[in-house]
């Protein structure tokens, strides 16, 4: 529904003979968000529809046909994919596993091994491949800025054996060492907490509102209402202010990485 509504933004913008940008000068929005609106990777809210009917003189063709608030994307993760490329800061919660920018390659190979339904070796090595692309972005010395909160689940499921859990969370706790991301670590003596129910990433740009994208198992879900956004963040600010802290986090990391080389 997205691509199909970018398509008729795009057709009602080249009919009035503006461009992306004297289109978003109208609308009071930036350019690049209605290059991702137009490309099928962002919805607009209700506010920026009715902006975009006005400054093309639509009437409320754009607000009317806007797709259901909160809508399963098709294909779900691509677009969060696509978006995780562009952020300037991404805030990550992981429930069982390691975030996908974050994980090595053996350890992302074991996570992919376990699709189901099975995939054949070739499409997993697709899948990796594009796992490991992702992960690129953390070459950059400096942006994103990176914040994993990990529930001690993530570091007690062996995913692949001691070996590979053993390299995952070493190369967590290097990456924290040397500054290139924040990580902290829920404890199981916390009990519950408002992310239990969800895997979640956060994302901030440069020039366009900052979004939340959360999956479950054969679902995800792509969050750009402002109201929505909000609420997320704030579940993450109050599960990171009973997380251990960051020193406290980094020694747990090594400490099991400790106990799985033992178990080799």
């Amino acid at each position: 529904m997205g691509s199909i509504y970018g398509d008729w933004l795009k057709q009602q913008r080249e009919t009035a003979g503006l461009t992306q940008q004297r289109l978003a000068d109208a609308a009071v929005m930036t350019r690049s968000h209605i290059a991702h609106i137009e490309a099928g990777r962002r919805i607009p809210s209700k506010e920026d529809a009715h902006r975009l009917d006005r400054a093309l003189n639509t009437g409320n063709v754009l607000s009317s046909f806007l797709p259901p608030e909160e809508a399963a994307v098709a294909d779900y993760f691509e677009s969060a994919r696509l978006l995780e490329q562009q952020a300037v800061m991404i805030r990550e919660f992981a429930l069982s596993f390691v975030p996908g920018i974050l994980q090595t390659e053996r350890y992302a190979r074991a996570v992919l091994s376990t699709s189901f339904p099975p995939v054949g070796e070739e499409e997993c090595d697709r899948r990796l491949v594009t796992r490991l692309e992702r992960a690129k972005v953390l070459d950059d010395p400096v942006t994103p800025v990176v914040w994993a909160l990990l529930d001690e689940a993530v570091l007690r499921r062996q995913v692949g054996g001691p070996a590979i859990m053993a390299e995952q969370l070493h190369h967590l706790a290097c990456l924290a060492e040397r500054g290139r991301i924040q990580v902290h670590v829920l404890p199981f003596s916390l009990g519950l907490h408002p992310l239990l129910s969800n895997m979640l990433t956060l994302m901030w740009f440069e020039d366009q509102p900052p979004l939340a994208y959360g999956e479950g198992l054969y679902m995800g879900r792509l969050h750009d209402t402002p109201s929505v956004v909000q609420e997320l963040q704030h579940r993450y600010d109050f599960a990171l202010g009973n997380a251990l802290p960051g020193k406290d986090s980094l020694a747990l990391l090594n400490a099991t990485a400790r106990d799985y080389e033992g178990h080799d």
